[in-house]
């Protein structure tokens, strides 16, 4: 069961999410953090008993956070084309804020990729569901929708590691992008 906040902790963790996203955490201490944020160690400490396992938990908090607006987004359409392409370009855009240096320092510490890996393979099944789906209603053309998912999954799975930015220059954000224009593009009827 999940902690209950205070409303200052929430903003807290909200203002260190940013702070994350924006210069990345490896070469932050405790200390920083805190100068940086305006508060004590000992309020950091009560959000979390460590520097990893706080990084953790605001790393699980942005993805939490992100996963509610593509879902919000997502809600407003019904046809799979509509779902395929909203669900990928928010994920894109939910990735938007994360600097090179965050995702660099999620590929680096276990715990915090981990979070990352599965938040990806939840966004696959999604993007599965919602090929099975148009394949099913003829929107999509007749495809293995399961070897398609896992095309995707795979393409997620390498802007997740940092592959395709290393291979290709592109953001995870723009990375995300791109691949619902080739899904989109490789499916429609």
């Amino acid at each position: 069961m999940p902690l209950r906040r205070t409303a200052r902790q929430l903003d807290l963790l909200d203002r260190l999410v940013g702070l994350l996203l924006r210069e990345g955490f490896a070469d932050l201490t405790i200390e920083e953090l805190a100068s940086r944020l305006r508060c004590s160690k000992t309020t950091l400490y009560q959000l979390a008993p460590s520097k990893g396992e706080l990084v953790t938990v605001a790393v699980r908090q942005f993805f939490r956070a992100a996963t509610a607006r593509v879902e919000d987004r997502i809600r407003v359409v019904d046809r799979p084309e509509q779902q395929v392409n909203a669900y990928l370009n928010a994920v894109a855009e939910e990735l938007k804020p994360a600097s090179q240096a965050f995702l660099a320092d999620i590929a680096l510490f276990a715990p915090a990729r981990e979070v990352y890996q599965r938040n990806t393979r939840r966004a696959a099944e999604r993007v599965r569901g919602f090929i099975a789906d148009g394949v099913r209603s003829g929107a999509f053309r007749n495809v293995n929708a399961i070897f398609v998912a896992e095309v995707v999954t795979a393409t997620m799975t390498q802007i997740n590691s940092g592959e395709i930015t290393e291979r290709t220059g592109l953001s995870d954000a723009d990375a995300y992008a791109e691949l619902a224009s080739l899904v989109l593009h490789a499916l429609r009827a």
